[in-house]
């Protein structure tokens, strides 16, 4: 096979919803959401269905309306031809990049010339860990894989980097101001609005963002992952020098669950040509590692770095960075670690204000990114995604249009 390069030709969203019965999507099954992207990507695009050469999509529980490869089963329901193959991956709240990132390396390698990706979760109505899994439920066995929830090993990581809960809940204020300021001026082009048949309700705008949040209102949130003391006695059993672990995060500076979903258009430049259109951006380089699986949700700075590492570049050769606020503390460790101005980094907010629809998130903020280096006119940006067990994706994308 010939290798080539991979481009974005459009990537879309639907606005996050709230993960509740009141929520905007709630009374949507995930094979509606993604049947309104697709429909979306064909207007856009011109795309011919027959064409398609695949549809990966991300998602972390995969039971119920979920189960059953959603990818090929969302084809199906939207009437893509029964030739239109599908696959659905779990690398936890890292999938939806990962899907980006094989639908990329199946172009890159001629397999493909068109390939759908993105990633769909409906929290309100699949419930996160509602498929059971014993690597997390099961106490004694989550000790000997060393598999801690997520908001344990975001206090694991403010406990090791000493991150204060005034640090958190600043980085959760900024995350609350910017978003509102992006969604007040419209800088979230990449959001499809969804017509709600079961209550009437067209949901246009993310609907968790809190605009009245202040720094009063964050400090007055009670600790939420103080439920489970086997995990931080698991945990500073591998630790020296500490009596404890520090419980800083709360509802308030941990990312908001969400309902959501997101679909990028993956192709070649031939493929391109023949529909007459030009791509958004090229993708120039991506990768996976493994952090600590104590720290659980910081694999996103792990993955920043090793991608910089790997490319040759620093901070100021980038543009933009969307990096996953998978939890507060993980946020400050970024910036100790990557030293990036606030400038460039999640300057439109992140997950705390915006939502984490897990296995959507990813193609939600690699369309973010498209999105304002496109308003500013700017070039490079890095998407950085955090997953279970310390997995951490990335991926490095050139505006082109």
């Amino acid at each position: 096979m010939t290798q080539t390069s991979a481009y974005i030709y459009d990537a879309i969203r639907t606005p996050r919803g709230k993960a509740r019965p009141d929520g905007g999507l709630h009374a949507l099954t995930p094979f509606y959401l993604l049947s309104a992207l697709y429909q979306a990507l064909e207007q856009r695009t011109g795309l011919d269905p027959s064409r398609i050469d695949d549809v990966i999509l991300g998602c972390a529980t995969q039971v119920g309306e979920q189960a059953a490869n959603i990818a090929k089963t969302s084809a199906l329901y939207h009437g893509w031809p029964s030739q239109v193959p599908g696959i659905t991956l779990n690398r936890y709240c890292s999938s939806g990049v990962d899907a980006i990132n094989f639908a990329a390396m199946k172009v890159m390698t001629g397999m493909s010339h068109w390939v759908v990706a993105g990633g769909v979760e409906m929290m309100s109505r699949v419930g996160m860990l509602s498929d059971q899994p014993v690597a997390f439920t099961d106490k004694d066995l989550a000790k000997t894989l060393g598999m801690y929830m997520m908001g344990n090993g975001a206090d694991f990581v403010a406990t090791c980097q000493n991150v204060s809960r005034q640090q958190a809940d600043a980085v959760a204020l900024m995350s609350q101001q910017r978003a509102a300021h992006a969604r007040k001026h419209g800088f979230f082009k990449s959001i499809i609005a969804i017509d709600n048949p079961v209550t009437g309700q067209r949901v246009e705008h993310d609907e968790i963002i809190r605009d009245n949040t202040t720094s009063e209102s964050l400090a007055a949130m009670l600790p939420s992952f103080t439920q489970a003391p086997w995990a931080d006695e698991a945990q500073l059993a591998e630790l020296n020098g500490y009596d404890a672990i520090t419980h800083i995060h709360t509802a308030g500076n941990s990312p908001a669950m969400a309902d959501g979903a997101s679909a990028l258009l993956i192709g070649s430049l031939e493929a391109g040509d023949l529909l007459n259109i030009k791509p958004r951006a090229r993708i120039r380089a991506m990768i996976n590692v493994n952090d600590d699986n104590r720290a659980v949700v910081a694999g996103c700075v792990a993955a920043t770095k090793a991608l910089l590492r790997q490319e040759d570049l620093n901070v100021e050769q980038v543009d933009l960075f969307e990096i996953h606020e998978a939890f507060a503390a993980v946020m400050v460790q970024c910036q100790r670690d990557l030293n990036i101005p606030h400038t460039k980094l999640n300057v439109n907010g992140g997950c705390i204000a915006l939502g984490h629809p897990l296995g959507a998130t990813g193609g939600i903020m690699t369309g973010t990114l498209l999105d304002e280096l496109e308003r500013r006119q700017l070039k490079t940006g890095i998407v950085a995604t955090s997953g279970a067990a310390g997995a951490g994706t990335a991926l490095l994308i050139e505006r082109l249009s």
